[in-house]
């Protein structure tokens, strides 16, 4: 039997952690979207939003769109692809609301056509998808995503992923009603930096890695610092300085911009350490008077799953 369609829920994503700047993220257990994806005999990649963001269903406007358009461009016997998107995660969020559309459309398509791509290669067609969103051709949310788990950025050209297998973790994410688009956040980036903070940004990488390898958590939370980037992008955040100190003091190991903002993730190496941390968000942006959303999540080690097929 053939595969007629297939549902995936497809993961958030923290990218950076903090001082991996297009190089280092990982995937969230919660929130997903959900994507439906079937074989088309119509040309091209027709979509369907079943939300309320109001997103381009033309496909070379779509972060699903261009994604599925790369694929389709090494297919020879497919004409199109149907998307059926049902977004969780908020664009412009700040946790890989893009990448999670492309990620998930690209593993529902491969499904379909037999799984004849790679991991790698779906990563390379998925960051069509984040071109579309931001100019920018980034793998940091978009490898998490369809390999689960912590992952490195060596190179992305050529693409060179590398799975770490870090310990187990809890993330406790807020998300002030405010948004910052991955394009103007990156164009506020100093385009140079002194070669002092370039070191000490190198041993905060290594150490974070070395963290997550290791299983130390005391390594990880010493090294969850960004010099470079962070001064910069915090500035555009309300409250930041204030969730950070205050996400310290009830037990974060550390944590900072998630991706290019405006949401902001600690992680803890416990449920009951989590959930203090989401109080403390809370009470500052309480105090502020901004809205906000939070979650209390855990690292998810699987990816984009996939939840439904429907076999003809």
């Amino acid at each position: 039997m053939s595969l007629h369609s297939i549902k995936v829920f497809s993961p958030a994503t923290v990218a950076n952690i903090v001082c991996g700047f297009d190089v280092l993220g990982f995937a969230l257990s919660t929130p997903v979207d959900e994507l439906t994806v079937s074989i088309s005999n119509t040309k091209g990649v027709t979509i369907v939003n079943e939300d309320e963001f109001n997103l381009p269903t033309t496909a070379e406007k779509n972060v699903c769109g261009g994604a599925l358009l790369a694929m389709l461009d090494e297919v020879k016997d497919v004409a199109g692809f149907h998307i059926i998107s049902k977004k969780n995660i908020m664009p412009g969020s700040g946790i890989g609301s893009s990448a999670a559309s492309a990620a998930g459309a690209v593993i529902a398509a491969n499904t379909l056509l037999g799984n004849i791509f790679s991991k790698e290669d779906l990563v390379r067609f998925a960051m069509n998808g984040e071109k579309v969103a931001s100019g920018v051709k980034h793998a940091d949310n978009i490898a998490p995503a369809i390999y689960g788990g912590v992952t490195l950025i060596r190179s992305i050209h050529p693409l060179d992923i590398v799975c770490l297998d870090a310990p187990e973790l809890h993330v406790t994410i807020v998300h002030p009603q405010i948004e910052i688009r991955t394009a103007d956040a990156r164009q506020i980036l100093k385009q140079n930096v002194l070669l002092k903070d370039a070191i000490k940004q190198w041993g905060n990488i290594a150490g974070l890695v070395a963290g997550f390898l290791q299983k130390d958590y005391d390594l990880i939370g010493r090294s969850l610092e960004d010099v470079i980037i962070e001064p910069v992008r915090s500035m555009l955040i309300p409250g930041f300085d204030e969730v950070k100190q205050q996400c310290k003091e009830a037990g974060a190991l550390g944590g900072g911009i998630s991706g290019s903002g405006p949401s902001i993730f600690m992680l803890s190496k416990n449920k009951h350490a989590a959930q203090a941390i989401e109080k403390a968000m809370q009470s500052v942006y309480d105090k502020i008077g901004l809205a906000y959303h939070t979650h209390v999540t855990t690292i998810n080690t699987e990816g984009v799953k996939i939840v439904m097929d429907d076999k003809r």
